[in-house]
């Protein structure tokens, strides 16, 4: 059944993308026969969708101008969950949805039954957000790639890096990782011949999409968010370190940010900690901050700088309890 739902809601998507599409490439698309691509258009016009057919070789099926959401019937834990993520959409970054996410609500909210709004309500007056200082994203270049990376459809656009220099990169789009506030595209580079990570509020519109391509096997054996996380945890500074930290790595997962450092069990008891920052000054203010005993493997310029923290933190004890010593003796 969820099989089949997933199927129909592509078929949805596909049928709003444009303004025609053939059986065939509709059945070759999902998957699926051309028979079962007419099963699903019937059961989308009885769920209220007006899908017009065009019959002969260069017909195919559309979406009827005008066409609406038909009405929607939700379970308490439905509504619940669509509120929910109506209001997390409201603070998620996107530049414009806030206002979409907040009208939606508002329509939800007078359509629930008294009993779920009531539940609604007192569930969400427990939760509070720390408002959110990240880039703004534009919703129609991020539609626009998400379109690209589901169509397998090559892209060009205006890039610019951490430094604000400009370049013209062609891409093909292997997925969108969203962290927080941010919008990261995963894309063979095709200029550098290599995987690339992008920040999507950096993409400058206009978005140029080209010729549709054979996707590539993706990083990490797929794993684009654990790619990501890697690309800009480590990859993206010009100091980079290893350390063994002295606890086991599940309990470690539950504190550490993966954006801070990636994790590998060493044993039971101790795990490989691979982070990166612009300075060992940063990198060795976040280890003491974990509270456990660890060790550098490298580079040696944190163990040097370590070393000198090290000294004048027992010179600042030193000072602190001769201090504490002198104004005793004088009460």
């Amino acid at each position: 059944m969820l099989e089949n739902s997933t199927r129909l809601l592509r078929l949805l998507g596909m049928l709003r993308s444009a303004a025609s599409w053939h059986g065939a490439v509709l059945a070759e698309r999902l998957g699926i026969t051309e028979r079962t691509v007419r099963r699903d258009v019937d059961h989308l016009r009885g769920l209220g969708y007006r899908i017009s057919a065009t019959p002969g070789p260069d017909g195919g099926y559309s979406l009827e101008a005008g066409t609406t959401l038909p009405p929607l019937l939700f379970e308490e834990d439905e509504a619940l969950a669509v509120s929910l993520a109506l209001r997390t959409l409201a603070a998620s970054g996107v530049q414009g949805m806030e206002e979409s996410a907040l009208a939606a609500l508002v329509k939800l909210d007078h359509l629930m039954p008294p009993r779920h709004h009531r539940k609604a309500r007192t569930f969400f007056a427990s939760i509070q957000k720390l408002a959110q200082a990240g880039p703004k994203v534009d919703p129609a270049v991020l539609s626009t790639i998400a379109g690209a990376c589901a169509d397998r459809e090559a892209l060009q656009f205006h890039y610019m890096d951490g430094r604000a220099r400009p370049s013209q990169r062609t891409v093909e789009p292997h997925g969108l990782v969203n962290t927080e506030s941010r919008w990261y595209l995963v894309a063979w580079d095709c200029g550098r011949t290599d995987w690339r990570t992008f920040r999507v509020d950096r993409v400058v519109p206009p978005i140029s999409t080209g010729p549709r391509f054979e996707p590539r096997p993706g990083p990490d054996k797929g794993d684009l968010a654990a790619y990501v996380s890697r690309s800009i945890s480590t990859a993206a500074y010009p100091v980079r370190a290893k350390v063994i930290l002295h606890a086991p790595m599940p309990a470690l997962a539950q504190s550490i940010c993966p954006l801070d450092a990636q994790l590998a069990a060493l044993d039971s008891q101790r795990c490989v900690a691979h982070t990166g920052a612009h300075s060992v000054h940063t990198i060795a203010a976040w280890l003491c901050t974990l509270e456990i005993e660890f060790e550098v493997v490298e580079p040696p310029e944190l163990v040097e700088f370590l070393r000198g923290m090290n000294a004048r933190i027992h010179q600042a004890l030193g000072r602190s309890e001769h201090s504490r010593s002198a104004r005793a003796e004088t009460k």
